[in-house]
């Protein structure tokens, strides 16, 4: 079973490591499995009826048997099942690693038929689906697919939860690195709440991709708490 297969792996000491870097969600549902153990089991049981049963089994135990099961779903070559069990297991995923250590493969070749679902994802009251959605609308469309309207999608969102403000910020400091010109109003505008206007800029003068002229303009954009 892959859970015998997770515990074989464990390491308590990564387990109390994890615990630190998850602190959202109970240690004790932390094993300490490294990340490349994992993506290792997920492929041994890819296509078998072992890994059908354990896709059908939720809600999981354990954050390492979440992981397995949204690689597992990463490996789907068909869009249309591949999207149905991403639906089916995002209102499942309760923390930043699971939500952002799976990308289906089989996303980047239908980016027209999988835009519906990213809006739909980030509209979503659930924190680690709209970041979910947030994060595939950074991996896929920042690109040639890019459209000026989906930094709109992002900008409008609104939450007090900390992964999903880091979530924005890191959606507008990668696109201010890959689609400057397009991006930098909504900075300029103000767009976003202060905490992630000012934590983009943070990540964007972090970057290698942004160049220096464009570091010391978007420093020049930072705001003071007072104006929020």
């Amino acid at each position: 079973m892959i859970i015998d297969r997770l515990k074989m792996a464990a390491d308590p000491v990564y387990q109390a490591f994890q615990s630190k870097l998850v602190p959202n969600i109970p240690s004790e549902t932390i094993l300490g499995v490294r990340t490349p153990a994992m993506r290792s089991i997920a492929k041994e049981v890819r296509g078998t009826d072992e890994a059908a049963a354990f896709l059908k089994e939720l809600p999981h135990r354990f954050y390492e048997e979440n992981l397995v099961h949204f690689f597992l779903i990463a490996m789907i070559k068909d869009f249309d099942e591949c999207i149905r069990e991403t639906e089916r297991f995002l209102p499942y995923v309760d923390c930043w690693p699971v939500c952002d250590q799976s990308s289906p493969k089989v996303f980047t070749k239908n980016h027209k038929k999988l835009l519906p679902y990213i809006k739909k994802w980030i509209d979503s009251d659930h924190v680690y689906t709209s970041r979910f959605g947030m994060r595939m609308l950074m991996n896929e469309f920042l690109g040639e697919d890019f459209r000026p309207e989906y930094p709109e999608w992002v900008a409008a969102k609104r939450g007090d939860d900390y992964y999903l403000k880091m979530m924005i910020a890191w959606y507008f400091a990668t696109a201010l690195a890959k689609q400057y010109d397009a991006c930098v109003p909504f900075i300029e505008q103000e767009k976003l709440d202060i905490w992630a206007h000012n934590k983009a800029i943070q990540k964007a003068a972090e970057s290698f991709r942004v160049s220096e002229e464009h570091k010391a303009y978007l420093k020049t954009l930072k705001r003071k708490a007072e104006q929020e």
